[in-house]
């Protein structure tokens, strides 16, 4: 997906407030969307918060059935309070968090694990009744090869690892557009077609 600097941007801060409106009630205005159409698709997305170099939260959905405007506002909002694996983040936090968003594209299946393409494919194993999804930045974040990403996946998911050679596992990919700023204010646009 096609994204502006200026929508980042808007994307950014409105993720910022979304937090902020936890704590203070903050409202914020919906942007034109006949101004940015791109607001208005229906596309997934995550909001991850990093403190530190280090995660706080991330919380996104696969797909949406509301704008891409209000599917940022909710998960930068559920990322900071209701991640399971973190405390909520305290409102004196906020200054120092790093919102980065990945906005998704559409999952697609894929029949081998040979067309997994490290930090190009985000990854969604459905197998069992579970779910996991790891973001296409992880392998690189953590310098996994194909087989650790793999591994991950399944981790994930609830299987340990390894569990994928056992049987070809139910995977589909997804790209991603990424982007972020940083708490010290300077803004960094990384994109992963």
């Amino acid at each position: 997906m096609k994204i502006s600097s200026e929508e980042k941007k808007i994307l950014l801060d409105t993720a910022r407030t979304s937090i902020k409106s936890v704590f203070t009630g903050e409202k914020f205005s919906k942007p034109d969307y006949k101004k940015y159409p791109v607001f208005n698709s229906h596309a997934g997305a995550f909001v991850t918060l990093t403190k530190s170099g280090s995660l706080r939260g991330c919380i996104g959905y696969i797909i949406s059935d509301r704008p891409l405007f209000e599917t940022v506002c909710d998960a930068a909002m559920q990322a900071s309070q209701n991640d399971p694996r973190f405390p909520s983040v305290r409102q004196s936090e906020i200054k120092d968090l790093s919102i980065e968003i990945s906005v998704l594209s559409e999952p697609f299946p894929l029949i081998s694990y040979d067309e997994i393409e490290i930090g190009k494919h985000g990854l969604i194993l459905e197998e069992k009744g579970r779910r996991g999804l790891l973001l296409p930045q992880v392998p690189i974040e953590h310098h996994m090869n194909r087989e650790q990403y793999l591994d991950a996946i399944c981790q994930k998911s609830g299987f340990p690892s390894g569990y994928w050679k056992t049987k070809q596992l139910q995977l589909s990919a997804f790209t991603a557009t990424i982007f972020c700023d940083s708490s010290a204010g300077s803004e960094s646009n990384v994109e992963v077609k």
